[in-house]
């Protein structure tokens, strides 16, 4: 058994806003971290001790939640999609800010009203958080589960409505789409394995330290 701390990282968008919370802790990846041409997924970093790994950004609660890395940085939509009791989530990082959205052909949304709906087919990678979400309002959701390409599904009669995350909003313009309701604002939390938290005398001190770099940013 290692004392060693893994914190997993996500790849992608929310990746380039982590490295500056990251480094405000004083934490620095090796430089193959930023290497694109590097197959290597685990990384030591200037302090003795923490290594980061580079996972998807759905994994990072599944190695978290199992032990696997003992913090990592996950938006909390893939918290509410797996809902894992082993995560505990102390400090919401105000990065990766967004929202989950419902979106359908605009020329659909022109004329429809989501409070009439009673049965509505979906294209998303979040089925639960989408069934839970309708289901409060006694809506029947028929999700198809998809990892990406969201866009194409009503285009190709997949579905007549996704349900993904919604930056700008450029992309679903691009696609003949309209948000027609937003089912929650997304931001990145740091995640902690809570048998790492209550065992791991190392794990505390570094949570506080990423809140206080959080609240030093805000200042």
């Amino acid at each position: 058994m290692t004392d060693e701390i893994i914190i997993a990282l996500p790849k992608g968008r929310i990746l380039k806003e982590a490295l500056p919370v990251l480094a405000r802790v004083g934490i620095t990846p090796e430089p193959a971290f930023s290497d694109e041409n590097s197959r290597a997924l685990k990384f030591s970093t200037n302090v003795p001790g923490i290594a980061v790994i580079r996972v998807r950004a759905f994994d990072v609660a599944t190695f978290v939640a199992h032990g696997a890395a003992q913090l990592g940085i996950a938006g909390n939509d893939v918290l509410m999609e797996f809902d894992f009791s082993e995560i505990y989530a102390p400090v919401d990082l105000c990065i990766g800010r967004c929202r989950l959205s419902v979106a359908e052909p605009a020329e659909q949304a022109a004329n429809d009203d989501p409070r009439s709906w009673s049965h509505v087919r979906i294209a998303t990678k979040y089925p639960n958080i989408t069934r839970q979400h309708f289901a409060k309002r006694g809506v029947q959701a028929e999700c198809v589960k998809l990892n990406g390409a969201m866009e194409l599904a009503p285009l190709l009669g997949l579905s007549s409505r996704i349900v993904d995350l919604v930056s700008t909003g450029v992309t679903l313009r691009e696609n003949g789409l309209a948000e027609v309701e937003v089912i929650t604002e997304i931001s990145s939390r740091l995640i902690v394995n809570r048998a790492a938290f209550k065992t791991n005398p190392a794990v505390v001190p570094l949570v506080e330290k990423f809140r206080r770099a959080v609240a030093d940013a805000a200042a």
